[in-house]
């Protein structure tokens, strides 16, 4: 039986079957605990796509402000260690949870693409904000929130830097890697399974692949990758470095999920950070003269 064959099931089983993927590939929901004491913030609600509400922390510091994107799974929480890190070091920050995450509304999936609009719908709010300068507005995101934190800056050119922590390369790679995970055989199943995904999204895997996408960024990207992550290989990050316009790439000890030791890169980080900001707004400074 091919992929395609699935098709001709009868159309109960085949509803059961796409059922079944569909709640096989659901994020699990974290629970969000309370903004830390230690970062000067608040919760807010932010107006999402299909009239959803996105909860995240907004946390103002400095005249730059970095939009924080979380992975499949995670909830704002799971990027507290960098977050700390970051707003020490005079940044601003928003860390939302995606649709179908922490304390944000439930949609009827989540997927790369939708972590974008989430993104989008966060931007759009940011700029309305006072003290917010939309000229100096950069994107950090883990693992899936990377991929639509890069999948965001090849579609705009008001992006002033993105970094991007254990990105993979392209989601059939992933999913393959996945499905053989759960020994789910590629043909027929796992064929059509990602058949079927991609059906759902909306979006084609080569479209939305930060390989792919990465090629259309204009901004600089600095790419984080833990040299014993087991989940996304590091090889996948060479893999869109080597298609990058403007990328650094910076190998670390570490796995997928590990910010343990976020202070000891951190210089490396910051100076990225600042040299693609003052870059920029040197640019704009030169094409206003």
């Amino acid at each position: 039986m091919t992929s395609w064959a699935w098709l001709a099931l009868p159309p109960l089983l085949l509803h059961l079957l796409n059922r079944g993927i569909r709640h096989g590939l659901r994020a699990p929901r974290l629970e969000s605990p309370p903004l830390p004491e230690d970062l000067p913030g608040c919760s807010v609600d932010i107006p999402g796509r299909n009239g959803k509400m996105l909860r995240a922390w907004h946390v103002p510091g400095g005249a730059r402000t970095l939009l924080m994107m979380h992975g499949w799974g995670g909830n704002a929480a799971t990027l507290l260690p960098l977050a700390r890190a970051l707003h020490l070091a005079g940044y601003s920050l928003l860390l939302p949870d995606a649709r179908c995450h922490g304390a944000s509304d439930d949609d009827s999936f989540a997927s790369l693409p939708r972590f974008a609009e989430d993104i989008e719908s966060c931007l759009d709010w940011l700029v309305k904000q006072a003290g917010v300068d939309p000229a100096a507005i950069g994107l950090a995101g883990h693992s899936v929130g990377a991929g639509a934190a890069l999948l965001v800056a090849s579609r705009r050119g008001d992006i002033k830097a993105v970094l991007s922590i254990s990105a993979f390369a392209h989601p059939a790679v992933m999913m393959r890697r996945w499905l053989a995970s759960k020994r789910v055989p590629y043909w027929p199943m796992g064929a059509y399974i990602l058949w079927y995904v991609q059906r759902v999204i909306g979006h084609r895997f080569d479209d939305i692949a930060p390989c792919r996408t990465i090629a259309r960024v204009d901004c600089p990207v600095l790419l984080v990758h833990g040299c014993d992550d087991l989940t996304v290989p590091l090889a996948e990050a060479r893999q869109i470095h080597a298609a990058a316009k403007v990328a650094q790439l910076l190998e670390v000890p570490g796995c997928h999920e590990d910010f343990g030791d976020i202070e000891a890169h951190l210089p490396r980080v910051l100076g990225f950070l600042d040299a693609a900001f003052s870059s920029r707004q040197a640019d704009e400074k030169k094409a206003g003269d």
